[in-house]
């Protein structure tokens, strides 16, 4: 009863939804709520939720993992991965997952390539001339001149 009382206030977006919560919903294999949270929480809950549907085993939660495969933070994205790999409802869907894995692996070498070769490299940075400091210099310059 409880959980169905954190599930209404999580969709009233009140409060995000327990590790308990979701370890509740996984065991009853309630999958709209695991997606539902999925799509809606925050960065922990979606990554709970995502592995939380590893454990359900339902293929009719592909759509969802696959948008969360593409999700902002890493960790959901990785754990959207995972769960389809444990899924494994299509063999066209372990060829986009391997793709989408070995973009992350070439985007951190490429990040660390570009890190080291950039290291020892110095910036030279050119002062600007403001013209503020101009006309204050120039303010000055007139100052020391005797009046007429």
């Amino acid at each position: 009863m409880l959980h169905n009382i954190t599930y209404i206030l999580f969709k009233l977006k009140v409060l995000q939804p327990s590790e308990r919560a979701i370890n509740f919903w996984m065991e009853h294999k309630d999958v709209r709520k695991l997606e539902y949270a999925l799509k809606h929480g925050n960065y922990k809950t979606r990554k709970l939720a995502a592995e939380a549907l590893a454990y359900t085993g339902q293929c009719s939660s592909v759509p969802v993992l696959l948008h969360a495969m593409n999700d902002k933070v890493q960790n959901v994205s990785i754990a959207a991965l995972n769960t389809l790999e444990a899924l494994g409802c299509g063999d066209d869907l372990i060829i986009s997952i391997t793709k989408k894995r070995f973009n992350w692996v070439k985007e951190i070498r490429d990040k660390e390539a570009k890190q080291i070769a950039n290291k020892d490299k110095k910036y030279t940075i050119y002062r600007w001339e403001r013209t503020s400091k101009k006309s204050f210099e120039r303010v000055k310059e007139q100052l020391k001149r005797p009046m007429r």
